[in-house]
Formats: structure tokens, C-alpha cells, sequence
């Protein structure tokens, strides 16, 4: 349809007001698994202990009548630690731009300060499940947490050359060596549950990748895909599975992004904790011109009670 000539439209006008949304629409991921399922507790040193302990294997106990007692020399508790590190993020705000009438915030700072510490939590997800060795550092080289790739070395499952972590002073000094990668399968899975269940660790969910996640929900244990329906009715398509039975407990399964696809952790919330020695704080720096320099900063450490407790399949394929 041809309009009539000199219709004043749209794309001649002047003046016309933006429609810019009030509203601020985010979609990065900030599902942040591990911390949210342990605890946090206050710290006061950068370099934090805790003790582990065993008990002696089970043995055939029988004495005679009126013997003797057969004194048994004790074994000590093993003395560990870990360091804390810094996580921080920094931002600058020009006077002007905190002045000016924005859409979807007031206030440029407070909008900055809420994104930015989402981010450092991400970071502290991505962190924690990396493969990195603990060191205090020093003037020049930033301290480091030991992360779960430097700690479980009890029940893991290896690939070709892969090598568990080494303690240096109860704290682990040496990262993991990685492997030759292989396809996550259901031995593997049960592999690591067994391991765990002989050490006396209590798994309740299993942690991996976005990929791994879809190579899990395709075991296909001993469940029969026989369905009843006395009556039409709408289905549903069941293609993943959030729950793994196996011979020594129930694994919930769950994705995180933040960790490395190539790692499946089997996981006890209560064998790990967060230690805080700074909290998240907003620290204002100096101010040289018309801006405010702001830093947020949380210094924190893992730790874990007992890595016997914890499992790891380690080398999985990732895509």
C-alpha cells in the first residue's frame, strides 16, 4: 500500500521521547551450588588449621581369660591447614555519571556494588573447584587457598598419567596431576561411591559440568521403562536425571557451571566450610580527580574436614 505524498512520519519527526525500560535485564549465571550448600564461619590468621583423624581397621578382637592387657602404640591425630586468599574487584564513577537521571537505577555505585560482588561470589564458585596448590605468598606473589583439585586424593578416579595431589606440611603444596581424559561412564561413577563408602565418606550429590550432566542422565542403571496409564492424558518427556540410587546411598546429580567440566565431585556439604577472614567489604580508595574509586574485597579459605570424605572422577571428556 503506497502512502500519500508529504505524510509526515516517524523518521522525519524531531522530538520524539525514547522508550528506555526502567527495569535492567541480567542473564549470567549466578547459581553459586557449593556455597550455598556449606557453611560459613569466621577466621582470624591467614593461615587456618584443623586436625583429621582415623580409626585403626577393624580386626578379629578376642582375648584369653586373666591375660595380659597387649598394649598398642596410638596413632596422633594429622595436623592440616590451609591459607586464605584475596578476591577483589574495583570500579570508578565519574561525579557526573552519579548525578546524572539514569534508567533502572539511582544510584550508579549502589547498581556496581551488588554486581560486582555477584561476580566475586562467581569467582569463589570457579575458585573452590579448581586444581591449585595452597601457598601463604609473598610481597610479590598473591597467597592462594588450597582449592578441592588440590585436596581429595583418598577416592578419586584417574585417567592415563593422572596423579593425586601431595601435602607439603598438612598443606597441600602440590596440585593434581591431570590425566588423559575418558568418557564419564556408569563404572566410573560406582567406582568412586565404593571408594567413598570404604573410607566412611557419606556422598549426597555428585557435581559436574553442563556436558557431564547430560552423559549421567544417560546411565541407565537397572530401571525398566515400563509405564501404566489407565486413561489418555498429556505426558511428559523424562530426559535427565537428578537422582542416582546406587548400592551404598542416594546421589542427587546437579549441574554447576562454574566448575571444570573435566571434574565430577562427589560431594558432602558438611566436609567442606568457607573461612571468612574479611568479609565482603566496600573499601573506598583515594580519591584523585572527579570520580570515586571504589573496591569491593572478601578474603576467604577452603576447608575441608576430612578429604576422605569427599570423591572425586577426575579426566572426564568434556564435549
Amino acid at each position: 500500500m503506497a502512502i500519500v505524498t508529504d505524510t509526515f512520519l516517524t523518521f522525519d519527526a524531531k522530538g520524539i521521547r525514547e522508550q528506555l525500560s526502567n527495569t535492567i535485564s541480567r542473564i549470567s549465571p549466578e547459581d553459586t551450588p557449593l556455597q550455598s550448600n556449606t557453611k560459613s564461619t569466621p577466621v582470624s590468621g591467614t593461615l587456618f588449621e584443623w586436625q583429621i583423624d582415623a580409626l585403626r581397621a577393624a580386626a578379629a578382637n578376642a582375648r584369653v581369660q586373666g591375660g595380659e592387657a597387649a598394649f598398642v602404640a596410638r596413632t596422633p591425630t594429622v595436623r592440616v591447614g590451609n591459607y586464605t586468599q584475596i578476591s577483589s574487584d574495583e570500579f570508578l564513577i565519574s561525579g557526573t555519571l552519579e548525578a546524572v537521571d539514569k534508567a533502572g537505577r539511582k544510584g550508579e555505585e549502589a547498581y556496581q556494588l551488588v554486581k560486582t560482588a555477584a561476580q566475586i561470589k562467581n569467582d569463589i564458585e570457579f575458585i573452590a573447584h579448581s586444581n591449585v596448590a595452597g601457598t601463604g605468598g609473598s610481597s610479590a606473589v598473591a597467597p592462594l587457598t588450597a582449592t578441592l583439585g588440590a585436596w581429595v586424593k583418598s577416592n578419586d578416579s584417574v585417567g592415563a598419567g593422572g596423579a593425586s595431589p601431595v601435602y607439603t606440611s598438612g598443606v597441600p603444596g602440590a596440585a593434581r596431576t591431570d590425566g588423559t581424559q575418558r568418557a564419564f561412564t556408569e563404572a566410573i561413577l560406582k567406582e568412586v561411591v565404593q571408594l567413598g563408602y570404604a573410607s566412611g565418606a557419606k556422598f549426597k550429590y555428585l557435581s559436574v559440568g553442563p556436558f557431564n550432566k547430560a552423559a549421567a542422565s544417560a546411565f541407565s542403571g537397572i530401571a525398566t521403562q515400563t509405564y501404566f496409564q489407565s486413561a489418555a492424558k498429556a505426558t511428559a518427556i523424562i530426559g535427565s536425571a537428578d537422582v542416582y540410587v546406587t548400592e551404598f546411598g542416594v546421589l542427587s546429580i546437579a549441574p554447576n557451571l562454574f566448575q571444570r567440566e573435566r571434574d565430577g565431585w562427589f560431594l558432602d556439604p558438611s566436609m567442606v566450610k568457607f573461612r571468612v577472614l574479611r568479609p565482603y567489604q566496600r573499601v573506598p580508595l583515594g580519591k584523585t580527580g572527579d570520580a570515586d574509586k571504589v573496591m569491593i574485597v572478601k578474603e576467604w579459605g577452603l576447608q575441608i574436614e576430612n578429604e576422605a570424605g569427599l570423591g572425586l572422577a577426575a579426566d572426564l571428556t568434556t564435549s
